[in-house]
C-alpha cells in the first residue's frame, strides 16, 4: 500500500511539475521576455533616452535623499530595494548565464539592464503619483494601487497582489532561508533545523518592527554587502588588468558571432548568448515586473515630486545589473576557470574561480556573501507583501500579525525542506504579476511621461521641481498623497535641501 501511495504522489507531482515547467516555458521563454524588453525600448525611446541624458541628476536625487525623522527617505528606499534584488542569483545567476551562453551574455544583460532602467523609472513614478498614507500615516503603493486608481481595476490590483504575496511574501523568503541553511551546512556542517530557528528569531525582529525597521536595516546591509563583494571583485581585476581588454573585447564579439566562444570544451552561439543574457538581467533588476515599485512609494522624496523617486529606483537597475553583475563575470571570466574541462556550474564556478585567485579563505566569504544575501532578501521581500496586504485590507493592519506568522512559517520550512514544485509555482505567480504590471504600465505610461516631463521642464528652467497635481486631469478625483497640505509636510522633512 505504501509503495502504492508513493506512486501515485510521485505521478501526481511529476504531472504537476509538467504543467507548471510549460506554464512557465510560455510566460517566461516566450511572452514575458519578450514584452519587458519591448516596453523597456518604448519607455526608453519616448524619454529621450532618460537613463543616459540624467545619470549625473540621478546620483545627485540619491544622494540628496538622507534619513528623515519621520517616514522614510529615498536613499533608505533604494536601499530596500537593493537588499530585494541582490541575492545569490547575482552571483549563482551570472555563472549560469556564462555557462549557458558564454562570456556574450554579459553583452545583452548589459543591454537589458539599460533599458531596464526606464521601465522602473516610469512605474516608480507611477508608485509615487498614487501613493496614500495607511492608518500610521506611513506611505503606501505600487503597483496594485496604480491599478485601482490609474485603471479604476480593483480586480487587477486584488490578482497582482495575491501573486506577489505567494512569490515574495512565502515561497521566495522559503528559497532564501534554505539557501542559507545550505551554505552554512556544507561549509561548517551547522544543523538546519538550529540554522531555521536562529533566521525566524532575527526575522521576526526585523519585520514585526515594520517597513521603517527594516529601511533602517537595510542602510546598514546594503552598503558593507555591496562593498565588501565588489572590494574582492577589484582586487581579482587588478591581478589580471593586463586580461582585461582582451576579455572585453571577447564578451563583444561573442555577443554578435563575431567571434566562436568556447568554454570547457563547449561552443557557444549569438543566440544562446543573446537568450541567457537577457533572462539573467530580467531576473535579476526585476525591472518591469512591479515588486520594487511597491517600496519606491513609501518614500518622501527629495525633490518633492514623484519623478525623483523614479530617478533613485532607476539607478537600482544600473548597480544591480551593471555592476554587481558584472562583478561576478569579471571574477569568473578573469580567472579562467570556463576554459578548464571540469569547470563547475553555477555558485561552484564562482567559487572555483575565487579560489584559484585568492586561496581557500575565499569558501568563508562566499559563504557570509550568500548570507548577507539573502538574509537581506527576506526582510525586503517580506516589506513588499505587507504593502499587499494593507491594499487587501484597505490600508488598515488587519490580519498583518497573522501574515507576519506565516511568512515566518515558510521561512522556517524553507529552512529544513526543499520542494521544487512549489518554488516553480513561485514562478508562475511572479510571471502572472509581471504580466499584469506590463499592461498596467502600457495603459498608465501617458500621464508618467507627463510627470517625467514636467519635472525636467522645471529643471531647466532653474528650478527645484515641486509637483502640482492640479496640472494633471487625470488625478482630479484620485485620494492620493500629493495634495498640498502633505507637499507642505514632506517639504518640511526634507528640509528643502536639494542641491542641483
Amino acid at each position: 500500500m505504501t509503495s502504492t501511495n508513493g506512486n501515485i504522489l510521485g505521478s501526481i507531482n511529476d504531472t504537476l511539475m509538467a504543467i507548471i515547467g510549460s506554464v512557465n516555458g510560455v510566460l517566461w521563454g516566450q511572452l514575458l521576455v519578450y514584452l519587458l524588453v519591448g516596453v523597456g525600448i518604448y519607455f526608453s525611446v519616448r524619454l529621450g533616452f532618460i537613463q543616459i541624458r540624467q545619470f549625473r541628476h540621478s546620483i545627485d536625487v540619491l544622494k540628496s535623499g538622507r534619513e528623515i525623522e519621520n517616514g522614510i527617505s529615498s536613499y533608505q528606499v533604494f536601499c530596500t530595494s537593493m537588499a530585494a534584488r541582490v541575492g545569490t542569483g547575482n552571483m549563482a545567476g551570472v555563472a549560469v548565464a556564462l555557462t549557458i551562453g558564454g562570456p556574450g551574455a554579459i553583452f545583452w544583460m548589459w543591454l537589458i539592464a539599460i533599458f531596464g532602467m526606464a521601465t522602473a523609472f516610469i512605474e516608480s513614478t507611477l508608485a509615487q503619483v498614487y501613493k496614500v498614507k495607511d492608518v500610521d500615516g506611513q506611505y503606501r503603493g505600487g503597483p496594485a494601487y496604480y491599478m485601482e486608481q490609474g485603471l479604476g481595476k480593483r480586480w487587477m490590483g486584488t490578482l497582482f497582489s495575491i501573486c506577489l504575496i505567494i512569490a515574495f511574501g512565502f515561497v521566495f523568503n522559503a528559497v532564501q532561508a534554505n539557501t542559507i541553511t545550505d551554505a552554512l551546512h556544507h561549509s561548517f556542517g551547522w544543523n538546519e533545523t538550529t540554522q531555521g530557528i536562529v533566521i525566524v528569531i532575527f526575522t521576526a525582529f526585523f519585520i514585526m518592527g515594520g517597513l521603517r525597521r527594516v529601511a533602517t536595516a537595510s542602510t546598514k546591509i546594503v552598503p558593507i554587502m555591496a562593498v565588501g563583494y565588489l572590494a574582492i571583485a577589484l582586487v581579482i581585476v587588478a591581478m589580471n588588468i593586463t586580461e582585461l581588454p582582451a576579455v572585453l573585447a571577447l564578451i563583444v564579439k561573442s555577443a554578435f558571432g563575431w567571434h566562436e566562444a568556447v568554454a570547457g570544451g563547449v561552443a557557444f552561439t549569438a543566440s544562446q548568448a543573446m537568450q541567457s543574457g537577457i533572462a539573467r538581467g530580467l531576473f535579476s533588476n526585476e525591472a518591469g515586473m512591479g515588486s520594487a515599485a511597491n517600496v519606491a512609494a513609501s518614500a518622501t522624496p527629495n525633490p518633492n515630486h514623484p519623478a525623483s523617486q523614479g530617478f533613485v529606483q532607476m539607478l537600482g537597475v544600473f548597480v544591480d545589473t551593471i555592476v554587481i553583475c558584472t562583478a561576478s563575470a569579471a571574477m569568473i571570466m578573469l580567472s579562467g576557470v570556463m576554459n578548464t574541462p571540469d569547470a563547475s556550474t553555477g555558485i561552484g564556478l564562482l567559487q572555483q574561480a575565487l579560489s584559484n585567485q585568492l586561496g581557500d579563505w575565499t569558501t568563508y566569504f562566499i559563504t557570509s556573501a550568500i548570507l548577507l544575501f539573502c538574509f537581506s532578501s527576506i526582510i525586503a521581500n517580506y516589506t513588499y507583501a505587507e504593502t499587499n496586504i494593507m491594499f487587501l485590507n484597505g490600508n488598515t493592519k488587519r490580519g498583518l500579525f497573522l501574515f507576519r506568522l506565516c511568512v515566518l512559517g515558510m521561512v522556517m520550512f524553507g529552512a529544513v525542506a526543499s520542494l521544487p514544485v512549489v518554488w516553480s509555482l513561485a514562478d508562475v505567480s511572479m510571471g502572472l504579476m509581471a504580466l499584469v504590471n506590463i499592461v498596467a504600465l502600457i495603459f498608465l505610461s501617458g500621464l508618467a511621461i507627463k510627470v517625467i516631463k514636467d519635472y525636467e521642464e522645471q529643471l531647466r528652467a532653474g528650478k527645484t521641481p515641486e509637483f502640482d497635481r492640479s496640472k494633471f486631469k487625470e488625478l482630479k478625483d484620485i485620494e492620493g498623497a500629493w495634495h498640498p497640505d502633505t507637499i507642505a509636510e514632506a517639504r518640511e522633512a526634507n528640509g528643502n535641501t536639494f542641491n542641483k
